[in-house]
């Protein structure tokens, strides 16, 4: 579908599960690009936020991948190895693992989390130039009713 002015009443008659879906990819996409320039993977950030104490993780104890898949089940994508983002966390010697295989946020790995996140204000800024919050808050809470009306998962 090719983007092109609309009138309001056009607007308002557009599938919302196509552009939705072309907001998502595009935001996703984008988001992933400026990490990997950044030297790492969104999935990688996933890792050390959801290990760390000081962030997603309520005690700060160590989890195996599959603990940590379902943790994350809401928003990894199909693609995304969390095997392989952690191998390359433990060579980097921001992760360990113990004798369970549970992975822990090392010192380093923490001072990388807390580096990685200064990155997500410019980020952000760039998806929301020229969006007022006023709008970003209407759009979301239009999203959220959808949700609802459709049965979705509770937001």
């Amino acid at each position: 579908m090719t983007t092109r002015p609309m009138s309001d009443a056009g607007l308002a008659a557009q599938p919302a599960g196509y552009w939705t879906g072309v907001a998502y990819e595009a935001v996703i996409s984008f988001v992933r690009a400026r990490q990997a320039e950044l030297g790492f993977t969104q999935p990688q950030f996933w890792l050390l936020r959801n290990l760390s104490e000081n962030d997603i993780s309520p005690d700060g104890h160590g989890m195996t991948v599959p603990e940590l898949q379902q943790a994350m089940n809401s928003y990894l994508r199909p693609e995304d190895d969390l095997r392989a983002e952690a191998e390359v966390l433990l060579v980097r010697g921001w992760l360990t693992r113990d004798a369970e295989g549970r992975l822990w946020i090392t010192a380093s790995g923490e001072e990388a989390r807390i580096g990685l996140q200064q990155h997500a204000p410019a980020i952000r800024d760039h998806i929301h130039r020229g969006i007022d919050d006023a709008d970003y808050v209407t759009t979301l809470k239009v999203l959220q009713q959808m949700i609802r009306n459709t049965g979705g998962p509770s937001v």
